[in-house]
């Protein structure tokens, strides 16, 4: 069974260490957001992109859900004694895979093929792919900043340095537009027996991979079967601030908003069992419910639900 999955966030980590425990390496694909980008000290940094090849290494601090295990931050202490701004942690060894690729972009290096070597220097046998290589970036609207010239965030600063307190009025996918496919990820919608959309926001985590033109037509186009996972339970996320995102773009905060962000191409969708009741509201949207308990919280539960997934792709 091939397997592509539309990846961003703590919650796909979780999910991606959980189907790489069950696939063969050369069968998993995972096709990561990159709107979360963003240039710190002058560096270019990858989160998602970082997250997902972490996980997959092994390490990855989990407790935290990002960077990496036993990190230091003698840099960052260093830097904030110097007056930069520190507001985005970075860890010193964490400091290595920036530089390493801002240097090799700054060499005109693809971002696709970067990653490439990044995964392979760590072990990763896995696919990963970002989503374009071409600059897509998430950006925040928002009047709680008098100061800011535009009331415009990237969402780092929204979700890093304002810790996401901040009203959403709006969300754009600056770049977007004009941006094509990294070579291989229509490729790997097309050639999947299942698709793996993982329990990430839908706003900002999978949303700029289906503003990627070509995408959603993918989607639409593949054979597989596209089955999600509801990074909502009940009336509220899982971890993170989906709620006011989804909110901001007229998306119920419940698992049916998550369905509706994905209409028209979703065969599926996971649900928490708490969420057991809305299993006709989808059946009416045309999707699939599987109902089973979707917290994960530790790698016994990541794999149970990646099995999940598969079977109910299955099915």
């Amino acid at each position: 069974m091939r397997v592509t999955a539309l990846a961003g966030g703590t919650g796909a980590a979780k999910l991606i260490r959980g189907l790489a425990a069950i696939l063969p390496p050369s069968h998993l694909t995972v096709v990561v957001n990159t709107g979360d980008d963003a240039r710190i000290w002058g560096l270019h940094v990858s989160p998602d992109l970082d997250s997902v090849t972490y996980a997959l290494a092994g390490r990855l601090d989990i407790a935290r859900g990002w960077g990496l295990h036993d990190e230091t931050f003698n840099c960052l202490d260093a830097m904030a004694h110097l007056g930069a701004e520190t507001w985005f942690n970075l860890g010193d060894r964490d400091l290595a895979t920036h530089l390493f690729r801002t240097e090799r972009l700054t060499a005109g290096e693809p971002l696709s093929a970067v990653t490439a070597e990044l995964a392979r220097r760590q072990g990763v046998a896995a696919l990963i792919l970002p989503m374009s290589d071409d600059p897509v970036r998430t950006r925040i609207l928002t009047s709680d900043l008098p100061g800011a010239s535009d009331g415009w965030l990237d969402f780092q600063e929204y979700f890093v340095r304002e810790k996401a307190n901040v009203a959403v009025i709006d969300i754009a996918y600056a770049g977007a537009g004009n941006a094509r496919p990294a070579p291989g990820v229509v490729d790997a919608i097309a050639g999947a027996d299942v698709v793996v959309v993982c329990p990430s926001n839908p706003v900002t985590s999978i949303g700029p991979i289906l503003a990627v033109p070509g995408l959603v037509t993918a989607l639409h186009d593949t054979r597989a079967r596209v089955i999600g996972v509801s990074p909502i339970v009940g009336d509220a996320p899982v971890s993170g601030p989906a709620g006011a995102l989804m909110r901001a773009r007229g998306l119920p905060v419940s698992p049916l908003g998550v369905a509706q962000a994905y209409g028209g191409w979703l065969d599926s969708l996971v649900v928490d069992t708490r969420d057991a009741t809305l299993a006709p509201a989808l059946r009416d949207l045309g999707i699939a419910p599987v109902v089973v308990d979707i917290i994960m919280t530790d790698h016994v539960r990541e794999v149970a639900l990646a099995s999940v997934v598969l079977d109910g792709a299955g099915s």
